[in-house]
């Protein structure tokens, strides 16, 4: 399993994005593969090599779910072979491929960042075009689920699932009368100048899914428009940066600071709250409190298919992805509470997963959060661009000064 540390993030930055060509025209598609539209491809018979691309930190979680399918369909799957790659660097890669029509990546594991970009650009197969029940979002998943899992559009399959955050963690040994709101987190934040802590939203999940929560818990007047429907949002944020003493460019920094004493209080995700105190980066006694008026920004990770591909490998990818949303193989993702709970799939439960993730989660979860998601709205992520809007006056007007 990867180190905490060196999981990359999946999020959605503005220079990734425009690196990325986002608001670019869409490349020509591809010819498709070799059947008809509508009719799910059939395997071969001989077993073929597979490229997988993870540009979203993702092997952490499915890597065995890989290991298992190789052990078990030897015969469909010779070899994955395995690679890593910054969200950033994906749809350039599969573009320049599919222009020279020489295409050796066959899967790719992306965040909404590359998820988002390949759409601009035409680049995704159209899985949903096959009609393949076992793929059905209707039968894959819960509403919360479906609506994050929808981002696709169909040309992709969401595999991993969390409703994210965000929530406020401290020490309790600091911290004796925690803020449970956004007004008590300012007026802490102005009683304890340089304690309270959040990280640049354009390269942190717990910085983005923190600024656009926002919104909703003041009551702004358009959640999903950062330019002209969030001016209490940036008001406030305005204020609370008066009392930061600085950003960090990454979430792991932002713990680092929590578990060495330099900061108090901080935004935090349910992943990022279990999976550091698991893995000792953050003390086990670190604590976590919903914000008054809490509602959750969901994320969830993908596989997409690059266009172009030739049919038997076309076939064993969306094999794999079949085995990989089964339930037995969906409760792997729990893993060590990473991407908390981790499955996309509704009805799988904790009880179904391997035991060492059983162990970690009994000892570092919170039942609370599972109270939560039954109980509390899920709002999904801002599209690209109010994305990219919402990074680029962050940046102008929050962090333009105090971003490390």
């Amino acid at each position: 399993m990867d180190s905490y540390a060196s999981r990359p993030a999946a999020g959605l930055g503005r220079r990734s994005l425009m690196a990325l060509g986002v608001g670019a025209m869409a490349a020509p598609a591809l010819g498709s593969s070799a059947f008809a539209q509508g009719s799910v491809p059939a395997l071969s018979g001989r077993p073929v090599n597979l490229g997988v691309i993870d540009a979203a930190g993702n092997l952490a979680l499915t890597q065995k779910v890989f290991d298992a399918y190789g052990s078990a369909h030897a015969d469909r799957v010779s070899r994955f072979a395995m690679s890593r790659a910054p969200a950033p660097e994906v749809a350039s890669k599969i573009r320049a491929m599919q222009r020279a029509n020489r295409i050796d990546v066959d899967m790719v594991i992306v965040g909404n960042d590359a998820l988002s970009a390949g759409l601009e650009l035409d680049l995704w197969q159209n899985i949903a075009a096959f009609n393949d029940p076992a793929l059905n979002p209707d039968t894959l998943y819960d509403e919360g689920a479906r609506k994050q899992s929808d981002l696709a559009r169909g040309f992709g399959v969401m595999i991993c699932y969390t409703p994210q955050g965000p929530f406020i963690q401290y020490a309790p040994s600091r911290v004796s009368n925690p803020p449970r709101s956004l007004q008590q987190l300012l007026d802490y934040a102005k009683a304890h100048p340089n304690k309270v802590l959040y990280p640049r939203p354009a390269n942190s999940g717990i910085g983005r899914t923190f600024m656009m929560a926002v919104p909703y818990i003041l009551g702004d007047s358009d959640p999903k428009d950062p330019e002209k429907g969030w001016s209490k949002t940036w008001a406030y944020l305005e204020e609370l940066n008066k009392y930061i003493e600085y950003y960090p460019g990454g979430t792991a920094a932002m713990m680092r600071e929590f578990a060495q004493g330099t900061r108090d209080v901080m935004p935090s995700t349910m992943g990022w709250d279990i999976n550091p105190r698991a893995l000792g980066i953050v003390p086990k006694e670190a604590e976590v409190v919903p914000i008054e008026n809490f509602r959750f920004v969901s994320d969830g990770h993908y596989i997409v298919i690059p266009k172009g591909l030739p049919q038997d490998r076309l076939a064993a990818s969306l094999d794999f992805i079949r085995f990989l949303m089964t339930p037995e193989q969906q409760a792997v993702t729990y893993d060590e509470g990473y991407l908390y709970p981790g499955p996309a799939r509704k009805g799988v439960t904790l009880e179904m997963a391997p035991e060492a993730s059983q162990r970690v989660l009994r000892e570092f979860g919170r039942p609370f959060y599972d109270e939560l998601m039954k109980t509390t709205p899920i709002e999904t992520p801002l599209e690209p661009r109010p994305m990219v809007a919402a990074f680029r006056i962050w940046d102008e007007r929050i962090g333009a000064q105090k971003t490390r």
